[in-house]
């Protein structure tokens, strides 16, 4: 049975998500169809990626052409900025309290994408159809997809990395729980006169997160999540005014403020499938999970998708799409992906919340974070990788016992 062949894996969707997927599972030896064309629209988000999921690009040789147009992350704050009652202290996260050097790279989409697409393109193993998918045909032996230039793809799994309203998923049968926020991201980059430090900033406010993350140089990226009326408000605003709004919002923590060219405004959602994998589709990245942007979790839990995919799929290499490997998969995936999105979206509702006991109960979870360093520690250990702030723990417990 050793010498089973390995079946072929069509990756549907080429976001970063489906781009590493196809690296993935091309560099496990998978031969790999991926389908999609190449992404034209500029994006001017940057990705926070936390160590592991730098430690995958860097297995699948991308990150070496792109780490100088990175910023480490080495620490990070929460300030409360709402002007409620009961407001929480400013917690700071070191990366060096869990004795790393950073927490991870922030990376301009602008600089990841094409840098994954040539990685694709020049690997063998990858055959890369530019199309997109018009149907699916799943059934019991394998996924089929029938693609808008009339061409077929024959496949034993279809990794469906085609977005927040995957086709593929719903190809599967696989239904979601949604939610859409009464809010919207305006996302930018500035550059500052201040030094940030490799310090990322998420003040809480009263209608979402205002998160800074730094750039190479004197320069930082903008997630700013508000009403969606006052979003359009602030893109329509003059580069000095919506400047000085922005340095405002910072109490001036970086100085004079100069926005950059490129604004754009992303509506926020949650939407949350019911399984992971059904019917020869597995879902990564944003077809297996969308909340929003707080906390640097977004492809972090893509790439962990990808991570738990190749594994499942090199045990079961003549027929990864088979029942038992997607039961597998949708069971290792469970936990990671409810636990993140119930967070963020429990957190996000509390900044939204005016009702007191959900803000103590924010207030009170960010307290105790702020004043007790072991607690700190877990918490920066999980948010890079689950379960090392447990293993921490556990280790903690029996190196007294030598």
């Amino acid at each position: 049975m050793e010498h089973e062949r390995t079946a072929r894996i069509l990756v549907a969707g080429t976001g970063p998500a489906g781009l590493i997927a196809a690296l993935g599972l091309a560099a496990a030896g998978f031969p790999v169809t991926l389908v999609g064309p190449e992404a034209s629209a500029p994006d001017g988000r940057t990705t926070a990626l936390m160590n592991p999921a730098v430690k995958m690009l860097e297995r699948l040789g991308v990150l070496e052409g792109i780490k100088s147009k990175a910023a480490p992350l080495k620490v990070m704050r929460i300030v409360d900025a709402t002007s409620r009652l009961i407001r929480s202290p400013v917690v700071t996260f070191r990366a060096s309290e869990i004795d790393e050097d950073q927490f991870g790279l922030n990376l301009p989409n602008s600089v990841l994408n094409p840098a994954l697409a040539r990685a694709v393109a020049a690997h063998a193993g990858i055959e890369w159809r530019r199309s997109m998918v018009a149907n699916w045909h799943l059934d019991a032996e394998h996924a089929r997809a029938v693609l808008a230039d009339g061409s077929t793809v024959d496949a034993s799994l279809g990794v469906a990395a085609d977005g927040r309203l995957s086709p593929a998923r719903q190809a599967a049968g696989i239904s979601t729980s949604a939610r859409s926020y009464p809010q919207a991201a305006l996302v930018l980059n500035f550059r500052h006169n201040g030094d940030h430090a490799f310090t990322s900033t998420e003040f809480h406010t009263e209608t979402g997160p205002f998160t800074q993350v730094p750039l190479p140089g004197n320069r930082s990226s903008l997630v700013w999540v508000v009403k969606p009326e006052t979003a359009a408000e602030l893109a329509a605003l003059d580069d000095a005014t919506l400047s000085m709004r922005i340095e405002q919002q910072m109490q001036s923590m970086l100085g004079r403020v100069t926005v950059e060219p490129g604004r754009q405004i992303y509506p926020l959602s949650a939407v949350t499938p019911l399984r992971f994998a059904r019917n020869r589709i597995a879902l990564i990245g944003e077809a297996a999970h969308v909340f929003p942007p707080i906390g640097a979790q977004g492809l972090n839990l893509g790439i962990r998708d990808v991570e738990d995919l190749i594994g499942i799929a090199c045990e079961n290499r003549s027929d990864p799409g088979a029942a038992k490997a997607l039961a597998a998969y949708d069971f290792k995936r469970r936990p990671d992906i409810l636990a993140r999105s119930s967070a963020v979206n429990l957190l996000n509702m509390s900044l939204l919340s005016g009702m007191l006991p959900a803000q103590m109960a924010r207030v009170a979870g960010l307290g105790a974070l702020g004043g007790f360093a072991p607690l700190r520690a877990f918490f920066m250990r999980e948010g890079l990788r689950p379960g090392s702030g447990f293993a921490a723990l556990a280790g903690g417990r029996r190196r007294p016992a030598r």
